[in-house]
């Protein structure tokens, strides 16, 4: 059963460890995180679905992380005292590979290449860490399929979350667009700022299906991360009445950073 979904962004910089002040530059964003755990807390969640971007990718499959644990650190940005040791849902990895091979879609546990957490995984994962020991987590890559086949995809995770009577919250982990400032890290194009605009008026207007509506030459003009998290995400959430709340956007630093959450009815 889906008790949450969330749409968070993945900037290693708001690790204080990491960002050493940089982070104080984005405090809605901080603020929206906390926000957003505080709420996963109440929700008690037995297994966390966390979509990445920054997993394994490929053309046409998506990875799920297989075996019974994972670590990861932030070693790679100079903070690597902040690291992490979970374990896996595998039941629920299992059943969502199993609904998705019986629906035609190209998922499962193939072709893993570096078992260790990414960051897009572990910055979520950092403000929800207090819950590593009594809950469990499943980690999902993105692919180079269509966004029709990652809705569907996501349609296949709350089946199967409902078929093992699972508790479970999906955070869909993914940054807006890349190229929103001259002085940013990678520049400006005209595309940014108008792909940011569109999506979160999407998530403001609860439109999610128009999340499928984008123009894939367009998305690559704009340089963006987050798309397909976000539309495995709404997939999720077909079919299910729920609350959507905007948090924050923020893109001080040339990269779109949005969060929200959506809370299906359990009544």
């Amino acid at each position: 059963m889906l008790v949450g979904a969330f749409i968070v962004p993945h900037p290693p910089l708001i690790i204080p460890a990491v960002g050493r002040g940089q982070e104080d530059g984005i405090p809605k964003t901080v603020e929206s995180y906390e926000q957003i755990a505080a709420k996963i807390r109440e929700l008690k969640p037995e297994t966390v679905v966390i979509t990445t971007p920054h997993s394994i990718m490929y053309r046409d499959y998506i990875h799920i992380s297989p075996g019974s644990e994972a670590s990861g650190s932030f070693a790679q940005f100079g903070a690597p005292q902040v690291n992490f040791h979970i374990a896996y849902d595998q039941e629920l990895a299992e059943q969502i590979s199993d609904f998705s091979e019986e629906d035609r879609i190209s998922a499962g546990f193939l072709g893993e290449q570096d078992p260790e957490l990414d960051h897009a995984f572990m910055i979520p994962l950092y403000f929800i860490r207090d819950l590593i020991g009594s809950t469990k987590f499943v980690r999902i890559g993105l692919s180079g399929m269509s966004a029709e086949t990652h809705y569907r995809f996501g349609e296949e995770i709350t089946k199967a979350s409902d078929q093992l009577g699972r508790r479970i919250v999906l955070i869909a982990s993914g940054d807006l667009s890349h190229v929103l400032k001259k002085d940013g890290p990678y520049g400006y194009r005209p595309e940014g700022p108008e792909f940011d605009s569109e999506l979160v008026s999407i998530i403001k207007r609860d439109k999610l299906p128009e999340l499928l509506d984008f123009d894939e030459g367009f998305c690559d003009r704009a340089a963006e991360c987050g798309l397909r998290s976000f539309i495995i995400m709404a997939g999720a959430l077909n079919g299910l009445k729920y609350k959507t709340r905007f948090l924050s956007y923020e893109g001080p630093y040339g990269v779109g950073y949005a969060c929200a959450e959506f809370i299906p009815d359990q009544s």
